[in-house]
C-alpha cells in the first residue's frame, strides 16, 4: 500500500505539499497540484482518514458499538444506520464487542483516540466509568448516569401487549423467559410491562431468568422445562430465544401453538420462508435507527434536545405460534 511519501517522491514534492492537494488547504501552484494529482492516481493512493481526521480535528465517521452483528436485529439496526449516516456523507465503523466488557473499553479507548465523530453505543455491562461526553454520543436500550441520550422501544408496552396476546390465544399459566443484565437497560421493562399486566388481569404466571448472557443453552432449557411443564404460554425476552424455546420444545413433543403459545420479542423474522412464523413484539427498526443518527447530528450542532430518553411504539405481530 503507498504512502503520502512516497506520492511526494513521485511527485518530486514535499510531503506537506502533497497534504495541502489532499486537504485542500494552502496554496500550492496548478502546475504542482497536477503533478501530484498524477502521483496520486498512479499509485492509487488513498489517504489515511484517521490520520487526517487527527490532524483536521474533525471527522466524518460514527462508531457504532454492538453487542453481536451475528444478532438479525443489531445487523438491520446497523444497516438503517448506516444508511441514514450515508445521506449525509458519514462514514460507519462498526466495533463488533461480542459483549465483552473488554473488548467494549478497548475500543471506547481507540475511538477517543481516534477522534470520531460520535458514537451510537448499544451495551448491557457495567462500563459506566469509562463512558465519556467528550464525544457526542447516543445509546439505544440502555440509561447511563451521565448525559447521554438513550433511543429505545417501549419495552414495558411490549411485555404487557405480549401477556394480553398469549391470554387472548388461551393461555392460562404463562411464563416469562429471558436473562437479567449486570446493570439496567430498557430491556428489563419488557419483564416488568408482563408482570404488571398478569397481574392486573389476576393470571397466574411463572418468571424464569438466568444472569445475561446465557452461557449455556442447554442447562438453561433442560432446567426450565424440568420445573415448568405445566407453563401453557411462553413470552421470551428475545425472538432468538423464543425460536430456541420452540426447537428444544418440539424435541420433548411439545406442541406449538397447541400446548404452548409462544410471543417473541424484537420482530426479526419477517419472511414467509421461515416456519412457524413466530408471533412478535415488533421493535420499530428503522425508526429506532434514523431517530438514533438525527438525534446525533443535533449534539453535532451543541443543540440542546427535549428529552433524555426517546421511547418508540411497539406493534403485536400475529404468526403462526399463538
Amino acid at each position: 500500500m503507498s504512502s503520502i511519501k512516497d506520492v511526494a517522491s513521485l511527485a518530486g514534492v514535499a510531503v506537506g505539499t502533497v497534504s495541502r492537494v489532499i486537504n485542500n488547504s494552502g496554496a500550492v501552484k496548478p502546475e504542482t497540484r497536477r503533478k501530484v494529482e498524477k502521483a496520486i492516481q498512479e499509485l492509487n493512493y488513498f489517504p489515511n482518514e484517521v490520520a487526517r481526521n487527527f490532524k483536521m480535528q474533525k471527522s466524518k465517521t460514527v462508531a457504532l458499538l454492538l453487542p453481536s452483528i451475528w444478532n438479525p436485529f443489531f445487523s438491520e439496526l446497523a444497516y438503517y444506520i448506516e444508511d441514514e449516516l450515508d445521506q449525509e456523507g458519514f462514514k460507519l465503523m462498526l466495533c463488533n464487542s461480542g459483549g465483552k466488557p473488554e473488548k467494549e473499553l478497548y475500543y471506547l479507548d481507540m475511538l477517543r483516540q481516534n477522534k470520531v465523530a460520535g458514537i451510537v453505543g448499544i451495551t448491557y455491562n457495567d462500563i459506566e466509568s469509562s463512558v465519556s461526553n467528550n464525544i457526542p454520543i447516543v445509546s439505544i436500550d440502555r440509561h447511563f448516569n451521565k448525559k447521554i441520550t438513550c433511543v429505545t422501544s417501549d419495552n414495558y408496552e411490549g411485555g404487557r401487549l405480549a401477556l394480553r396476546k398469549l391470554v387472548e390465544a388461551g393461555a392460562r399459566k404463562p411464563a416469562f423467559i429471558g436473562s437479567v443484565t449486570s446493570v439496567f437497560s430498557e430491556t428489563m421493562n419488557r419483564r416488568k410491562g408482563f408482570v404488571d399486566e398478569a397481574q392486573k388481569m389476576n393470571v397466574d404466571y411463572v418468571i424464569y431468568e438466568k444472569p445475561d448472557p446465557i452461557i449455556d443453552d442447554n442447562s438453561y432449557f433442560n432446567e426450565f422445562f424440568t420445573t415448568h411443564r405445566d407453563v401453557d404460554g411462553i413470552f421470551a425476552i428475545t425472538d432468538l430465544l423464543a425460536a430456541n424455546y420452540i426447537d428444544r420444545a418440539s424435541r420433548l413433543g411439545i406442541r406449538v401453538p397447541e400446548d404452548v403459545k409462544v410471543v417473541g420479542y424484537d420482530g426479526i423474522q419477517d419472511h414467509p420462508y421461515f416456519h412457524p412464523i413466530l408471533s412478535t413484539i415488533r421493535q420499530p427498526v428503522e425508526e429506532m435507527a434514523r431517530t438514533t443518527i438525527r438525534l446525533l447530528y443535533q449534539k453535532f450542532e451543541g443543540a440542546a434536545l427535549e428529552k433524555d430518553v426517546y421511547h418508540l411504539p411497539v406493534q403485536f405481530r400475529q404468526g403462526e405460534t399463538t
